[in-house]
Formats: C-alpha cells, sequence, structure tokens
C-alpha cells in the first residue's frame, strides 16, 4: 500500500500544555493498513517492528488478497499525536498475524478505546479483533480502509460483522493524514459520548 503523505519525517516535540493523554490501539486483520495508519498520522517519526517477511511464514500466515506484501509487523507500531493543546493521542499498531495474537491483551492493558480497521476482501479477518474487544470491554469503532476495490455500502459492513447501531463505523484511507485523523477523532467522540452518559446515568 503505497503512501500519499507519510513518507515525511518529522519531530514534532509534546507541548508544554498537554495535560491529558489517551492510550488507543489499532487492531484488524493481517495487511489491512494498521502501519500505514500510524505512519500517515503521527506527528513524530513512528517507532515500527516491520520485518520482511521470510519462507518461514509460507503456509501459516495467510496472504490471500494482499499476496504483494513484503513486510510485515512483529510486534507493534507506535505514534503520537495531539488532538489540540490539551490531549494527546499515543497509539499503538498491533500485528495482524494470528500467531502474534498472543500481544494483543497485553497491547490493550492501559487501553481506553480501539479503531477496528476492515478490508472488505478479508471481512472475517476482523471478527478476531472484535470478539477480543468486546471481551474486554472495551470501546471501539470501525474504519473501512479503501483498497480501491468493488464498493460495498457501510450498513452491508455493518449487517456482516454483526455491529450494533452504537458503534459507529466509517470509511477512510489509511495513507491519508486527514483520513487517519478522522478516524482518531471519530474513536474520541465515541468515547466522550460513552464517558458522558454513563455520568449521566449514575
Amino acid at each position: 500500500m503505497d503512501l500519499k503523505s507519510s513518507d515525511r519525517v518529522t519531530s514534532a516535540p509534546l507541548r508544554s500544555t498537554a495535560s491529558n493523554a489517551l492510550k488507543i490501539v489499532i487492531v484488524g486483520g493481517f495487511g489491512v493498513g494498521k502501519t500505514t495508519m500510524v505512519r500517515s498520522v503521527s506527528e513524530i517519526r513512528p517507532l515500527s517492528t516491520e520485518e520482511v517477511m521470510t519462507r518461514a511464514g509460507v503456509g501459516i500466515d495467510n496472504a490471500a488478497g494482499v499476496q504483494d506484501k513484503t513486510t510485515t509487523t512483529v510486534a507493534f507500531d507506535f505514534g503520537r499525536i495531539s488532538l489540540n493543546d490539551q490531549m494527546v493521542l499515543y497509539l499503538f499498531g498491533a500485528p495482524g498475524q494470528q500467531r502474534f495474537w498472543f500481544l494483543w491483551d497485553r497491547l490493550f492493558s492501559g487501553t481506553l478505546g480501539a479503531v477496528v480497521l476492515v478490508d472488505t476482501r478479508r471481512v472475517q479477518d476482523s471478527w478476531y479483533a472484535i470478539d477480543r474487544l468486546e471481551h474486554h470491554g472495551m470501546p471501539f469503532i470501525v474504519a473501512r480502509n479503501d483498497f480501491g476495490g468493488p464498493a460495498h455500502k457501510l450498513e452491508d459492513i455493518r449487517t456482516a460483522l454483526d455491529l450494533s447501531e452504537d458503534i459507529p463505523l466509517i470509511e477512510c484511507d489509511a495513507r491519508e493524514r486527514d483520513s487517519s485523523k478522522k478516524v482518531l477523532i471519530t474513536l474520541v467522540n465515541h468515547l466522550y459520548s460513552l464517558s458522558t452518559a454513563q455520568q449521566e446515568g449514575n
């Protein structure tokens, strides 16, 4: 997946006015665009644990639909973005292959919310991510990453993933900074709405 705006190298210092930090995790299937999203939106040079794929993964990693992929995340990706003068997001991109899923529970520690990236060519790869988030009781939103394939209505994706109406489902292009930022803002707004509703209910 070619990057449109994330080839830049930035080194923005953390603002002295920053007072609130949120940890979020980006999850989804193998090759869905998690590393690409972290790279496109991070205001610092992202920490990446991508390695070249080798013959060792043949027959183990399901590369259907992403045969041209040559690298893979083996631990996690890390980036940072300042939403405003006070709020900072720390982004963690989880590895997608099944053999690395044992890392997810540790990445979820201290996480307030998550983004599930979906590739409509392989919707079934998103089921495990949603199952784990629901198991942890973690709020999440779902973003359909645009790979330029056949168009699918968002409601069809909602049905395929059995998502309730209160879970935000949006479109995105993980290569585009503005699009990725919109995804993160949607998650933050969702977390705020859930927090507000909980306080009003007490």
